[in-house]
């Protein structure tokens, strides 16, 4: 690992085109926020705080004495180099694409009752051997809802963006090229210092021409995620009446029950989530579970004030193949760069030590430098990709060790609405993935511009 990370070093520094300066997730916005529609600018109302910046102008748009507009736009462009992908067995292991994406909003306010629409266009440039729906849906509509608030209780029903608290089994899929949705309804109550979503909604399927995105026949998601200071609690409902385990297809009912502990004090912060997963997939009794854990401290007294992080995460994965049970626990619809820039496995049968520092190099830029090594929790079950796809069966391997992995960011926010970033990430396959087929090491480069306001 030390000569992982020494070559991630010297090849950044040679490659380095800087970007986004975040020292959150990359996921996360350094500003606005990804969804958008949580934006609220009615403190612009003010015709002198729209004059302090030129975007003033356009998120706060009177209309009448309580109509109002609010707009803004994403422009983002990623470039991104393969070598080895899946450790050399994947159709297209050395690649080189682009993802462009457009996704302007608009957000109009009639009193308590607004809409949100927000068109998408994305598009994908040298994807081999041909574009999947996360990498390119040309111009359809990614967003568009009517709300009423009601005070301590907001209605919603549309299409829309989720994403529960870190996004480890709801998330917006916001790295790839095309984002999640989900097409339903949605009530937001506060009681209180609580907050808790209620949702029945279906995923968003993205076809592969222009507006022909549709709402998924076979998948489902229901539930109930409460917000309280420090902690999250939550109930999680999900069908797919095409469910794949084990080579066996055939209807999953799945409930999922879960707690978040997540805070700071002083220098410290921390954040830990257990779930635990029961229902029926094919005949079979599902009992699944996960804890995760993330441990850091902000290093005041050295240089930069570096954050030093830990993450441990464990995923419970099927013990027996031949039995009426699965233990294959289900992520649902995570974050789409679960563990880093570079995922090749997701967060399936999984056991996943992660330390990580991340610093502040100057007002504007910021750097971090990550190891991760990754082991399967059973050996009578396989490797899975984020979507919970089988990317590498069990085989006769017991060997538990895939590989061990490393990555270099570096981000600049070259100005309020332009962000620059580069990352470089090496992923070394380990036993496990040397006993059941191709075992190079996988290389990825990533180059990101996103302008938005």
């Amino acid at each position: 690992m030390p000569r992982l990370l020494a070559t991630a070093v010297i090849a950044l520094v040679g490659y380095a085109a800087p970007v986004a300066a975040q020292t959150t997730e990359p996921w996360q916005a350094p500003t606005l926020t990804i969804t958008r529609f949580d934006e609220y600018w009615a403190h612009l109302a003010d015709a002198e705080k729209r004059a302090h910046h030129w975007t003033g102008k356009f998120k706060y748009i009177p209309i009448s004495d309580d109509i109002w507009l609010s707009t803004g736009i994403e422009i983002r462009a990623r470039n991104e180099n393969f070598a080895n992908n899946l450790w050399g067995s994947g159709p297209a292991p050395d690649d080189s694409y682009l993802w462009l994406r457009v996704m302007p909003y608009a957000d109009l306010h009639v009193g308590q009752f607004r809409t949100f629409v927000q068109p998408i266009a994305a598009y994908a440039i040298g994807v081999r051997p041909a574009a999947s729906p996360i990498d390119q849906t040309r111009v359809d509509l990614l967003q568009g809802f009517a709300e009423l608030d009601l005070g301590a209780i907001t209605l919603r029903g549309g299409r829309q963006m989720i994403s529960l608290g870190t996004e480890r089994l709801v998330g917006t899929r916001y790295g790839p090229n095309v984002p999640l949705a989900f097409d339903g309804v949605r009530t937001i109550v506060s009681l209180g210092k609580a907050k808790v979503n209620l949702f029945a909604v279906n995923p968003v399927v993205p076809g592969p021409g222009s507006f022909d995105d549709k709402t998924s026949p076979t998948k489902m998601l229901w539930g109930a995620y409460a917000v309280l200071p420090g902690v999250d609690l939550y109930y999680l409902g999900y069908r797919n009446r095409v469910a794949h385990f084990g080579g066996v297809t055939g209807r999953e009912v799945r409930h999922s029950i879960g707690a978040r502990l997540n805070g700071a004090k002083g220098n410290l912060h921390w954040n830990i989530e257990g779930v635990a997963q029961f229902g029926h997939f094919a005949g079979k009794t599902i009992g699944a579970w996960t804890v995760g854990s993330e441990a850091g401290v902000k290093l005041a007294k050295l240089p930069l004030t570096p954050d030093a992080t830990l993450r441990f995460n464990v995923v419970s994965g099927d013990g027996r193949r031949d039995d009426r049970h699965l233990g294959t626990f289900n992520a649902l619809f995570p974050k789409g760069k679960y563990f880093g820039e570079l995922s090749p496995v997701g967060p399936t049968n999984i056991i996943s030590a992660n330390p990580r520092v991340s610093a502040r190099l100057n007002r504007t830029m910021s750097a971090s430098l990550a190891a991760m090594g990754y082991w399967r929790y059973s050996t009578a079950d396989g490797v899975y990709d984020i979507p919970g796809n089988l990317i590498r069966a069990p085989g006769n391997s017991r060997a538990r060790f895939i590989g061990k992995e490393a990555e270099v960011t570096l981000s600049w926010q070259a100005t309020a609405e332009l962000g620059l970033s580069t990352s470089f990430s090496l992923f070394q396959a380990g036993t496990f993935i040397r006993e059941t087929g191709p075992a190079k090491t996988i290389r990825l480069i990533g180059l990101e511009a996103n302008f938005r306001f």
